[in-house]
């Protein structure tokens, strides 16, 4: 069994799942199903968002998770788990897109479901109306919100996705996509003027669900 060093144990004080995944580096399969659990969703949100794909997103999915159990025994604390997660999935959507496997699509509506279950949309939290004309503004905006995102470039549509789904720092985003943390704000401003550029005639400003960004 590996040794804990001290900066695993700070992160796994801070950070549960970092706890849970040095369990399943020690052989704990329960541990492994309960980050599937709480993961699973949010990184399949993430990757049918970003390729437009249910398929390939849920193959995708899987496949990191695959890498996540087979190379649990190499694992190191160096970073909050979802972190490190999304690290392992920009790094297999970079080499399926490398190999042209990875088709642009259009984005999918909240309700899509598969055998991984509903896929949490962006937008979808523009849908919490009363009335039904305000729930009906409401599908506007998210619809428009999900095609504004699905039109991003690649990169800025990930950086968008990671933060606004993940509520990843700077710093964070920086990890995943490896680049500097300068070079993800400037990402994530290009992306924001995008977004508001295509929003414009249908998102008020208090509606916009993409303005809030996050520091390191």
């Amino acid at each position: 069994m590996p040794a804990i060093s001290e900066s695993s144990t700070r992160l796994s004080v801070l950070d549960p799942d970092v706890a849970l995944m040095l369990e399943v580096r020690d052989g704990s399969p329960e541990a492994f199903g309960r980050l599937m659990e709480k993961h699973q969703a949010r990184l399949l949100g993430v990757l049918v968002n970003w390729s437009g794909d249910r398929q390939e997103a849920e193959d995708l999915a899987q496949e990191v998770f695959l890498r996540v159990y087979q190379t649990r025994e190499k694992y190191r604390a160096k970073a909050r788990f979802n972190t490190w997660l999304y690290t392992i999935a920009s790094n297999l959507l970079r080499n399926h897109r490398r190999d042209s496997r990875l088709r642009r699509a259009a984005p999918l509506p909240a309700s899509e479901s598969g055998p991984l279950g509903p896929v949490r949309s962006i937008g979808a939290d523009q849908l919490s109306a009363s009335g039904p004309t305000d729930r009906a503004h409401k599908e506007e905006v998210a619809h428009a919100v999900r095609q504004a995102v699905g039109a991003l470039q690649e990169r800025q549509r990930l950086a968008v996705l990671l933060n606004k789904f993940e509520d990843m720092s700077y710093q964070q985003i920086a990890v995943v996509m490896n680049l500097s943390e300068k070079a993800v704000k400037s990402l994530l401003a290009r992306a924001r003027a995008n977004l508001r550029d295509a929003l414009g005639p249908v998102l008020a400003p208090k509606d916009s669900a993409m303005e809030d960004g996050h520091g390191p």
